[in-house]
């Protein structure tokens, strides 16, 4: 294949056989007429968020949208029945889009398995155009893997009985700059969504289910329409009828969260309910009020489900989801089995076991495990707990929530030295595996993605910014925060050796950390300042 043969169409990337078949002319055409039709959308919201900042920044706190009171009061109107294959949703497990990873979670004995293009995936342009072929691949059941390390060799189960497949494009904040259209960098959104339906869409509807997606980092109902459109386009395009495309929606900021009655509305006969993606969401609160003295928070271990700002976001997304007869998705457990240390292991399956209760319990119609040796775990609590494929008719009129109940960030806890280590520790290793091509990592005995890298470096900067005391007694300064990296680092040294640290991206890491965390420069995500690190975009004059 020529890598121009679309008219407008520039790849600056290598292309090898296999990955030609997903970068086919009628896949780049479909692809370059959804970038071109909405774009200019997609810069423009992305345009109202930064603005929304700055409002913010003088300290107008979000509100429910008055102009959108007529859809949150009308009663009569609802998201779209379940589709085929999302009836019953009690657990699903997440994780990147490698082929070993493809195998294992859709043969996990999970409800679904959500296909990560975006916070487990370091978006590197193999894992990104490879992920496409492994998804293609597991759809019309081809797929298998041989471990080179051991011979070991991974397919689907014979019995077909896999999870039903959804798949998380990258946000729109995120551009791939390995392929150009009229000189631009498409949006990633597009372009993950644009290949995987265009080669995918018929295929999965021939097979009893549909093309589903989860949407990430969403801020406004508008983000959720722009998704809306393009649905409608791409469906129209390929003649598949509309309504066939299904989309859950992880409220994972603090402004979508006043804006859910609208975000299901947007996306209707789309809709497959929303989604709390808590550590984001956790994230957004920081980062979005990090000027803000009065939204300062202890640490990370301090901020739990039970928060009254996390508990009343719970409950109204429950209340909204059913009230609108769509499925209310709980978080993630993020614990990885601990192979030798059964004490710990017991201890973190308990933890597991106690956050599955509380969300099955809460109305939550299921749940998000980062480990296939979790599902087993998640399952049983579903299980004893609801006997039904949801609990869509628990309709939760007794909640409340107020614009101040989602602002209330009086949390128990304290700042420590220990917190604040962690987090530099836990922000340094996740960001240099990312920087090697890793999204996905195990630290502390937990599957870490971006939001805690992001989570680490937002409650560093914003300590930073209000010199806030610790326990210890302490003031948090930028010069105490950077020498305690150089010495978390020096730890990671004396951990690895001289050797493994010398080939590692630590140095890279911490450089990039390092500006982060002062109270000062401040960058919107993690992953577009550490992103042309991981491209391999080519010279024009190469192709």
């Amino acid at each position: 294949m020529s890598h121009n043969s679309v008219p407008g169409v520039t790849i600056l990337a290598p292309v090898n056989d296999t990955q030609a078949q997903i970068l086919s002319p009628g896949a780049l055409e479909f692809l370059a007429k959804l970038q071109r039709a909405f774009n200019p959308t997609r810069k423009s919201l992305l345009q109202r968020r930064a603005l929304r900042q700055q409002e913010l920044d003088r300290g107008v706190l979000p509100d429910f949208l008055p102009e959108t009171a007529h859809i949150r009061e009308d009663d009569t109107w609802r998201g779209a029945y379940p589709a085929p294959g999302l009836v019953d949703r009690r657990v699903e497990i997440t994780g990147p889009v490698d082929r070993k990873m493809v195998i294992n979670a859709l043969n996990c004995d999970s409800s679904t398995y959500m296909a990560d293009f975006e916070d487990s995936n370091a978006p590197t342009w193999e894992n990104n155009i490879d992920g496409q072929v492994n998804l293609r691949d597991a759809i019309r059941g081809t797929i298998t893997y041989t471990n080179p390390a051991n011979n070991k060799k991974y397919s689907l189960r014979k019995d077909g009985k896999v999870a039903t497949l959804i798949v998380r494009p990258r946000g729109w904040h995120l551009e791939e700059k390995h392929i150009l259209i009229d000189g631009t960098p498409t949006s990633a959104s597009i372009f993950d969504f644009a290949l995987y339906f265009y080669h995918n869409a018929k295929k999965l509807i021939e097979n009893g289910v549909g093309p589903y997606f989860y949407l990430p980092k969403m801020e406004s109902h508008l983000e959720a329409r722009l998704w809306n459109d393009i649905f409608n386009v791409a469906q129209d395009l390929l003649g598949v009828p509309r309504g066939t495309i299904r989309a859950t929606v992880l409220i994972e900021t603090i402004l979508a969260a006043f804006q859910m009655d609208e975000i299901i509305y947007e996306l209707r006969e789309h809709s497959s309910g929303l989604n709390c993606g808590r550590w984001d969401y956790i994230f957004s609160v920081i980062k979005k009020f990090r000027y803000n003295p009065n939204f300062v928070l202890p640490d990370r271990a301090d901020v739990t489900m039970t928060t009254p700002f996390m508990d009343s976001y719970v409950r109204l997304l429950i209340k909204t989801c059913h009230r609108r007869g769509v499925h209310a998705m709980g978080g993630m457990a993020a614990q990885i089995p601990i192979k030798n240390d059964q004490k710990a292991n017991s201890a973190a399956i308990e933890k597991v076991r106690a956050d599955k209760l509380r969300e099955v319990k809460a109305g939550h119609d299921g749940t998000w495990v980062a480990h296939p040796d979790l599902v087993k775990v998640a399952m049983e609590i579903f299980n004893e707990n609801l006997k039904t494929p949801n609990q869509i008719f628990v309709r939760r009129d007794d909640v409340n929530v107020t614009a101040l109940d989602l602002l209330n960030t009086n949390v128990r806890g304290s700042i420590t030295e220990n917190g604040i280590r962690s987090n530099i520790s836990v922000g340094l290793t996740y960001m240099e595996s990312w920087l090697r091509g890793l999204g996905c990592v195990p630290i502390n005995n937990l599957m870490e993605d971006a939001a805690t890298a992001e989570i680490s470096r937002s409650q560093l900067w914003q300590w930073a910014r209000h010199k806030s005391r610790t326990a210890e007694g302490k003031t948090v300064t930028a010069e105490y925060l950077l020498k305690l990296l150089d010495e978390e680092l020096v730890k990671l040294e004396k951990q690895l050796g001289p050797q493994k640290f010398g080939e590692s991206k630590y140095g890279l890491a911490k450089r990039y950390l390092a500006t982060q965390i002062t109270g000062k420069e401040y960058s919107e995500f993690l992953t577009t300042l550490l992103y042309d690190e991981i491209t391999t975009v080519y010279n024009k004059a190469k192709l």
